[in-house]
Formats: structure tokens, sequence, C-alpha cells
């Protein structure tokens, strides 16, 4: 096993971890959820009413957050192998890795991905003790992973890759020849940061000392470093700092109008309506709206009322082109108690769509941020790597610990069947195909119902009134008293039509 420091921005998938976590583990633990452990807790019923935690809370928080600290804050360093003979999808985007060409356009769509992990030793947590998110935010830390996709997608140019992305060189993987009858095992050819026929990663170089032949090579650098500043910007956005918008600490406060506090596990689903209420509640961001899909169906003309700002006029004007860009969360299970084989086919077709941003969700009790994924198995940003916390209001500041150089692989059959699909739509035209495609793209699933469903009209003309994405009160899904034999207490995170 060797240490890592934080900058070299590494970290293993959290299996082996938990294992050696749970063999260790001394006092009692309860489950909270489909993502994390926790301590029990006796609540102390008059400082819960003043929001105040109690000396035991604090207690607790205190030890949690170092024993968290320890876990998350060391890794070991492993290889992930790739078939350059198949084809690896990221985010509607292809690469055959069997030519340098394509194995640098790989890893620059790998690296320009925003990667945001725990954080330790930032300010403490309005009415708690905390001052990290490690062990429990990992599913908030995925959904800001999501969100952060969307953004890029929504301010940077189109296909855009961070210019400074090559001097992150110590990179944990190689791509394997395939296997002949003359050799026993793969071939590998050299890994991204590795001398030819080396297998031990070289440091990363000064930002000065970097080879700039890749940039040579895309003649979109120019563009790109253009674009730096709102890269800088997007990521403060996301900072560990109580003013930053889609900061943990923002994502906390708004969740408590969900029934969850610092400390909490989130489910995809809860994380989805706080994603669309920190967007609608910012004014950082323009022209842009979230829709949280009901009940795995999304409704056409929500959608409409939401994005097509001539409807708000009076009276409406249909000759007006101003249209909201918008982000379509859809919370799915993709089946009981595991994921449903029937739907791997649907989830890869889905992946390989370029309106896809992601998939929140992850292994059980382990959330993670899908990306892409080749044959079998799944390409994902893991958060659940502690890293320190970073000052986003200095000038300057260093991006290298917000993008990730490993990628990391998990088989389809050990996802987690509860998760939040990502899509976005810069315009009317575009939300039109995004429709178009993803049906077609749901269609593969061999099983007889599809994963969710479009659907024209209203939420309300099914019987469901004011669909939450068009206003922002606390209530997630508000079915009318008399209609539907169904409880109209929709908070919990893992409420889903099982398919």
């Amino acid at each position: 096993m060797n240490s890592v420091s934080p900058s070299a921005a590494q970290y293993i998938g959290g299996v082996m971890q938990d294992e050696l976590v749970e063999n260790r583990r001394q006092q009692p633990m309860e489950r909270q959820g489909s993502f994390g452990l926790r301590l029990p807790q006796t609540p102390d019923p008059s400082r819960e009413a003043a929001g105040e935690p109690d000396e035991m809370d604090k207690l607790k928080a205190k030890l949690m957050s170092a024993w968290n600290n320890v876990k998350y804050g060391w890794t070991v360093k492993s290889k992930t192998s790739f078939n350059k003979m198949s084809p690896v999808t990221v985010l509607g985007h292809s690469y055959l890795l069997n030519s340098e060409d394509e194995v640098e356009r790989f890893r620059l769509a790998f690296v320009s991905r925003v990667w945001l992990t725990y954080r330790r030793e930032f300010p403490q947590l309005e009415g708690s003790t905390w001052t990290t998110d490690c062990g429990w935010g990992c599913m908030l830390r995925s959904g800001q992973m999501l969100l952060a996709q969307g953004l890029l997608v929504h301010l940077m140019p189109r296909d855009w890759a961070w210019p400074d992305a090559q001097q992150l060189t110590d990179v944990d993987f190689e791509v394997f020849r395939p296997r002949s009858p003359a050799r026993a095992g793969g071939v590998p050819i050299p890994s991204f940061g590795s001398p030819r026929g080396s297998n031990t990663p070289e440091k990363s170089l000064p930002s000065d000392q970097v080879p700039k032949c890749s940039q040579k090579k895309r003649p979109e650098c120019a563009r790109d470093r253009q674009a730096e500043p709102i890269h800088h910007k997007l990521v403060t956005w996301f900072g560990d700092q109580p003013p930053a918008p889609f900061g943990v600490h923002q994502l906390v406060e708004i969740g408590k109008s969900s029934g969850k506090k610092a400390g909490d596990w989130y489910g995809p689903s809860v994380v989805a309506h706080i994603l669309r209420k920190a967007v609608a509640k910012t004014a950082v961001v323009h022209n842009l709206a979230v829709y949280v899909a009901q009940d795995c169906t999304v409704y056409k003309e929500d959608v409409l009322h939401l994005c097509d700002l001539s409807l708000s006029q009076t009276p409406p004007d249909p000759s007006s082109q101003a249209w909201k860009s918008v982000i379509i969360l859809v919370p799915v299970r993709l089946g009981g108690e595991a994921l449903n084989p029937s739907y791997i086919e649907c989830v890869k077709n889905i992946l390989k769509l370029e309106c896809c941003i992601g998939i929140i969700g992850g292994k059980p009790k382990h959330s993670l941020y899908f990306i892409g994924f080749q044959d079998e198995q799944l390409l994902y940003l893991d958060p659940h790597y502690c890293q320190p916390v970073v000052d986003v209001t200095q000038v300057n500041f260093s991006l290298e610990s917000f993008h990730c150089t490993s990628p990391k692989k998990m088989p389809f059959n050990r996802m987690d069947p509860s998760c939040t699909i990502g899509f976005y739509a810069k315009n009317k035209k575009d939300f039109e195909s995004l429709c178009s495609a993803v049906s077609v793209a749901l269609s593969s699933s061999k099983e007889k119902y599809p994963i969710f469903t479009f659907v024209e009209g209203q939420s309300q003309d099914y019987g469901l009134e004011g669909h939450s994405s068009n206003h922002s009160g606390s209530a997630a899904h508000i079915l009318p008293p008399g209609k539907l034999g169904r409880s109209n207490n929709r908070r919990n995170s893992d409420e889903f039509v099982f398919l």
C-alpha cells in the first residue's frame, strides 16, 4: 500500500476499504439508507427543537469526522485495464483505444470532467459541528458532479477540454493489446503518465515543463484556453464555503426542507430535488432551469411551461424565441434489491447519447457518478477521497484537485438499482431531439415496461397537481386527496415506481 498525497488526485473504489473497516468496527452501527452507516443517536427533543447539537452529538461528530478523514484520506494505487479492441463510451462520445491520438482524446475527455470529492476542514455546517462531509456526503458530491457536467455543457464551448489536463500525468491504468496464443497475458501499451515500457507512473511535471505537442494537435486549444475564466468561475460555485450556490453548505441547507440534515445520507431522488431548488434559488446561472421527472414520467408540457419564456408574457407571444435551457433529472429504480440485467443494454444506450450528462447512483452504500462504460463495465468518478478544502476565493486557485486522472470501472451487476439519470437540452429543438433519441434508447429494454417515459400534456392532466419543477415549495410531489389511493407523503428518497 502506498500513501498518496491529495495533489496526486488518486483514489480507489471503497470495496476493499469498507471490508477492512467493517472487520475493525467496534461499536454497534445503524443502517441509515442505501449509501452509508452511522452511529446510533438518541436525540434530545429540547435541543432538537432549538436546532442545537448536544454535547454527545458534538463528540460523536468529532469522532466520526476523525475516523472518516483517516478512512478516506489514504488510498491504494491500482491500475484499471482497458480493452484496446472495444470502444469506450464517455457521455455520448466513443473512443477506440488503438492509437495514441484516440488515447489522448479519451484522456482529455475524462480528465476534463469536474471531480468533486469529500473535503475536510471547511467552515462548520450551520446547526451542526460538522467540518467535513467524509462518510455521509457522497451522494451530494455525486449530485454536484452531475450538475457541474450540465453547467459545463451549458456554459463552455462545444466539446471543450481542459487545456491544462496534460500536466496531470500520474495515471494508474494501461491499455492492453488483445491476448494471443504466443503470450499468456496482455501486452500493455504505455499508460498516459509512463515512459514507454515502464510500469512506474512518472510524477506530474510543472506547468511550464508540460509538453506542448498535444496542444498543437488540437486546433480548439486556443478557444478552450479563452474559456478558462468561465471554468474557474464554475468551480467556485461548488466551493466548500457557505456563500457558494452549489457548495455542500447550501445543499445541506436546502435539504432541510426534505427532512435531511448534516450527517444524514441522501438518496438520488432527494438530491435531484435539492439540485433543482439550488439552481432556482441562485442568480449566478442565467437561462437555465432544472426539471425533475415525477413517477418515472417526463411530462412534456410541464417542461414547455418551465422553459418557454413566451408563455409567461402577457399576452403570450407565439413568435418569441425565448427558451430556457433545461437539465432533466429522472429518478428511477432499475430493479428490486439488485439491478435487473434486462436494463443494462438500455443504460448503455442512454450513456451513448450526447444529451446525457451522466447517472448518479452507485454500489450499495457507496455513491458514484457514472459517465460511461466499456463492454460490461461502467466508467465512473468516485467522491470517496478526502481532500483538504480549497479556498476558491483566492485568485488563480489550483484546479488540480477538481479533476481526476484515474479512470475506474466496475461491473454493471454491482450497480445499485436506485439512481437518477441526467440530460441537458440547450433549446426547444434540442429538447424535441432529446425526447426522440431517449425514447429510442428506452425501447431497447427487454422488459415490458421502460425505465421511464415521455408523455404529452401536464402532470395535472394525469391526476397530479402542480409539478414540483415549476415552483420552489418544499413538497416534492403533490397528489390530490381522494383521487388516487396513494399516500401523498412522497419525501422518502427511495420511493419509486417499481418496474
